[in-house]
Parts: C-alpha cells; structure tokens; sequence
C-alpha cells in the first residue's frame, strides 16, 4: 500500500471515529430515541457513504476488479435497508392524520358534556386502531426485511494481507460494513420494529477492525454498548421505538381514559390544556417525519450519484 493510500484511509477511519463519538454525545443529550437523534444517525450514514466514494477516487483502484462489486453490493444492501425505513416512517403518517381529527374535534367542543365525550372516545378509538395498524404493518415488513438484510456483525474472519487488498479498500469496506450494519439497526428499531430478544441488535464482534487502531473500535463499541443500555434501562417492549410517536401516544391514552373516567359523573369537562398538549405531540410528530422522509430521499439521490460516478470513473480509465 502506498503512502498516500494509508494517509487517505487514516483520514477516512479518523471521520468515521469521530463522526460515531459526535452521535454518541448527541444520544446522551436526547430523548431515547428522538427523531432529532435518528435523522443524525441517517445524516452520519449520508456522509459515511459520501466520504466512501471520495475515497475511492483517492486510492485510484483497479478497473475491472472485484472492489466495485463489493462497493455496489454495500450500498445495494443500505438502499434496501432505508427503503424499509421510509415505509416504516411514511405509515406512521395515517396515525398522526387520525390523530389531528381527535384536536379538531376538541377544538370545536372545549368543554365536553357527556353527548360530545363519546364523540370524542370515538374519534380516539380510531386513532388507537391506526397505531395498531401501523404496528402490525411495520412489524410484517421488517420480519421480510431483516433476513435480506444481512444485519449481523461481521466475525473477524480477513488476514492483515486481505484487509490491505485494494491499497486498504477491503479493509475500509470490512469496517464500513459493520460500522453500517449498527447504524441501520438502530434506525430500524427506532422507525420500523424493535424485537428485545433477536440476535440482531447483540453485541458486535469488532476485533476484526483492530487494524484501524483501538480508538476507532472503542468508539464503535461504546455506541452500540450505550444502545443496548439503553434500551434495557426504559425496559422496552416489542414495537416502535421512535420518542414522538409514542409520547402522543401516551398523551392520547391518558386524555381517554380521564374522559372515561369522569363522562358519568361530570356533565362538563374542560380540556384546553390537554388539547394544546395533543395538538403540539402530534405537529412534533407530524414534523419528525416529513423531515426524516426528506433525509432519507436525499440518501438515495446519493447513492444513485456515487454509483454513477464510480462506474463512470471506471469506464473512462
């Protein structure tokens, strides 16, 4: 390997580090799970995948050999994986819809007698019918995605000498590969569907990227640890993890069951303060996802470019 090809992968794994430490902070400061968490997960995968294709044209690797087949079957597998995830997020949208009739319904009726209490106990249980459509539909898609997917951990199984195959592209590929694989499981526990048993969401094997050095495997390893962590601190249960989604659905079960609890023996309730409440869970909502679904096309207008580069770089060698 070159001098020049080892500078340009030190850089390479340098940004990867220190991209996966910034994410690591940015968990620690958010709600489990936020939205505004997640769209900087994606925004980290977005500039991995764009960094990766600069690489590519520093090392000047061979035409004709095996490292664009690998390259072109690493983002086949993110193009697949984030397609799962823009129909886990775009079908939270008919919740968030049900859930701005429930507002507007309040909006016209401030104080509830009982006729307009099971109006409003209607209107809620068809919101809660809609969380668990969308449940039931993320749940089917990621059971027939996550076995395409190849959302396992990589074992280290390449020699030094296969690593620097390339000028060190394998080796960069090898360590994307894993570093990637964590990102989109975390993207689809928290948009799609989170099972607490499956081996999926296990701690990795990262010894295999020891030849980038320990601080880069730390890194790694401490996001994924803080995860796990994590997820076993709030004690979560199977379904979707993303914080909006299910503060509105918290927000909205307590609002039934005080309606419930008091329509027989309170002709009048007021509700503007728990209106404003629902209303701002669901614009939140409603703005996480729009703007997540927006991230995620700017992904595959990405991946579209860099693979068209690449194969024009190759064809004009």
């Amino acid at each position: 390997m070159s001098q020049y090809s080892s500078s340009s992968i030190t850089n390479f794994i340098n940004f990867i580090t220190r991209e996966l430490e910034n994410l690591d902070r940015i968990f620690i400061s958010q709600n489990f799970m936020s939205f505004d968490f997640l769209q900087n997960v994606v925004s980290t995968l977005r500039s991995f995948h764009s960094q990766l294709t600069v690489l590519v044209h520093n090392l000047q690797l061979p035409v004709g050999e095996k490292w664009l087949d690998e390259y072109m079957d690493e983002t086949s597998r993110i193009w697949e994986a984030c397609q799962c995830l823009k129909t886990g997020v775009s079908a939270m949208e008919n919740y968030y819809l049900s859930g701005f009739n429930v507002v507007t319904l309040l909006d016209d009726h401030r104080v509830l007698n009982a006729q307009v209490s099971r109006r409003v106990i209607r209107a809620i249980d068809a919101c809660q019918r809609e969380m668990t459509a969308l449940l039931q539909e993320n749940k089917s898609s990621a059971e027939r995605k996550l076995q395409t997917l190849s959302l396992n951990f990589k074992e280290n199984v390449l020699t030094e000498s296969r690593f620097n195959k390339y000028n060190g592209f394998r080796g960069v590929l090898y360590a994307m590969s894993n570093v990637t694989t964590l990102l989109l499981v975390i993207l689809l526990s928290g948009l799609v569907y989170f099972w607490p048993e499956t081996s999926f969401f296990q701690l990795g094997n990262y010894e295999g990227n020891s030849i980038f050095g320990n601080k880069f495997m730390v890194s790694t390893s401490n996001l994924h640890q803080r995860i796990l962590n994590a997820t076993s601190h709030f004690g979560s249960q199977p379904g979707i993890l993303v914080y909006e989604l299910n503060e509105a659905k918290i927000v909205m079960d307590e609002l039934k069951m005080e309606i419930e609890s008091t329509i027989q023996y309170q002709p009048a309730i007021d509700v503007h303060e728990k209106v404003e409440n629902l209303r701002s869970c669901f614009e939140v909502l409603k703005c996480g996802v729009e703007t997540m679904v927006g991230q995620l096309d700017d992904l595959f207008d990405e991946i579209v470019d860099g693979r068209k580069r690449l194969l024009d770089m190759c064809s004009h060698m």
